[in-house]
């Protein structure tokens, strides 16, 4: 459970934005709205607004773009447009979601290294049968999904460094706490897209069995790409 702090009027706008994405389906360079949108939506000044817009384009789902045909848009790559490439939606939190990802991913080479220097013989048939279990589940987001979760934990259990180890597994289970499978209104579609990220997680399990440390960087960052 994720206890959380109020919000400032500029994160509440932030966080409200940030589900506007999500619900209207934008995608990278999209016009969420201009500044006088924003304004006359939620009723805030302009330094609010201006806060929230910096809010989130720190954290590089926005893009402010000033001057006539300006606003706020849709960044070509961030945590938010990602989660969507996983096929899950937001439920509540999404900005908290985002950050959850960002530190998650930030974490990600170093916990894949950590694997491929200590996997195990039991790690390595661990990570097989997970696997296993992720080839069968691509006809079902669900199912695809709780694997996937399933496969990243157990990558992460083995890396001696007990403080990585318990912040990522930490993220990974406020994402999964703050966020839903996502239905598809093209099933075919979807599980294409399934057995294309079962592609880029097989490559990150053979990586980290072999042991080849640049393989696993290389697997890490085909896994962060959207697709």
């Amino acid at each position: 459970m994720v206890n959380a702090e109020p919000l400032t009027r500029a994160e509440a706008l932030a966080a409200d934005i940030e589900s506007m994405i999500a619900d209207r389906r934008l995608g990278p360079g999209d016009l969420i709205g201009t500044m006088d949108d924003f304004r006359d939506r939620s009723g805030y000044g302009r330094a609010t607004i201006s806060e929230a817009a910096r809010l989130l384009n720190d954290r590089g789902t926005v893009e402010i773009r000033p001057g006539r045909g300006g606003g706020l848009f849709v960044a070509r790559s961030s945590p938010i447009v990602r989660l969507r490439h996983t096929l899950l939606t937001v439920r509540k939190m999404p900005a908290t979601v985002a950050d959850a990802i960002a530190v998650r991913e930030a974490l990600e080479p170093l916990i894949a290294a950590d694997a491929a220097r200590h996997r195990t013989k039991q790690d390595i048939s661990d990570l097989r049968k997970l696997l296993t279990q992720l080839k069968r589940a691509t006809s079902s987001t669900d199912r695809f999904m709780r694997a996937n979760w399933a496969l990243h934990e157990r990558i992460a259990e083995i890396t001696p460094n007990h403080l990585a180890k318990a912040v990522y597994l930490g993220m990974t289970q406020c994402i999964s706490d703050l966020s839903a499978h996502a239905d598809s209104d093209d099933a075919g579609r979807t599980e294409d897209h399934l057995r294309l990220r079962l592609d880029v997680h097989t490559e990150l399990v053979e990586a980290i069995v072999s042991g080849d440390l640049a393989r696993t960087a290389a697997a890490v960052e085909r896994h962060h790409a959207p697709s």
